[in-house]
């Protein structure tokens, strides 16, 4: 059998409890921040806040390479506009905005 005997002064017995009380407290206030209704909303903001910073960094990464593709469609090496791909493109855009511009000008008369 162990010897259960305690080898310690009472205050050194008094010092260790009141050790234990403050390591308690802090841990019970600790929790009691943890719980608390405004700790949890902003723990749960600082996720979403987070979640959208990432989704929105890659979405402009995202669009970032697409204006790279579409500037490299029209642009050569040297920063030189491709007319052969700009006046067909600018020619469309004419005629969609012409063709629009009759069908409102016929829908008013």
């Amino acid at each position: 059998m162990a010897d259960t005997a305690d080898s310690r002064t009472p205050a050194e017995i008094e010092a260790d409890i009141r050790r234990r009380r403050e390591v308690l407290a802090e841990t019970l206030d600790e929790i009691g921040v943890r719980v608390h209704p405004k700790t949890i909303v902003a723990d749960a903001k600082a996720k979403v806040t987070s979640h959208v910073d990432h989704t929105l960094g890659r979405a402009y990464v995202q669009v970032n390479r697409v204006v790279s593709d579409v500037r490299a469609q029209f642009v050569d090496g040297d920063g030189a506009p491709r007319l052969e791909r700009i006046v067909p493109v600018a020619l469309v855009a004419v005629g969609v905005v012409g063709l629009l511009a009759l069908g409102t000008r016929r829908r008013r008369g």
